[in-house]
């Protein structure tokens, strides 16, 4: 059966630049000094991205707003930054809008805490929205430490 991870080896990557920034830095900080210190180990990883891409949003062809992207890797993942409580509902539908607006297959929802970084894999197949198993283990895992 083959591997069904989107992006494996660069998500992955992600992640472990994720946990090394809270290692370094722990919690308490403003969102742009994480954004900041995760920019420096995509780029020590040579991993190209972007921050703060414009995204448009458009209805019957026509631009009506616009989004602003946190991250941007590779061309590829989105990776949406958060401080505070894990896996509100507001923030997991702002990156299903996000995917669904850039079209990406893979987004990456991340939390600083006080109890450490969470995150969250969001997947865009055809535009639907799934959770991978290992998302529902990180649920029951959140209910567990009353995250």
């Amino acid at each position: 059966m083959k591997d069904k991870v989107i992006y494996k080896e660069l998500s992955y990557k992600i992640v472990g630049i994720l946990f090394e920034v809270f290692n370094e830095l722990g919690y308490g900080y403003h969102e742009k000094y994480y954004e900041r210190a995760i920019g420096k180990g995509l780029t020590n990883e040579r991993i190209k991205y972007k921050t703060q891409v414009p995204c448009k949003i458009t209805f019957k062809g026509e631009k009506i707003g616009s989004y602003f992207l946190d991250f941007l890797i590779d061309d590829k993942i989105v990776l949406e930054l958060k401080i505070g409580k894990p896996y509100s509902k507001k923030n997991y539908d702002q990156v299903k809008a996000y995917l669904h607006a850039t079209n990406k297959q893979l987004a990456v929802l991340a939390t600083f805490t006080p109890k450490g970084v969470i995150f969250l894999r969001l997947l865009n197949i055809n535009n639907r929205f799934e959770k991978t198993e290992a998302e529902l283990n990180l649920i029951k895992v959140r209910k567990l430490i009353n995250l």
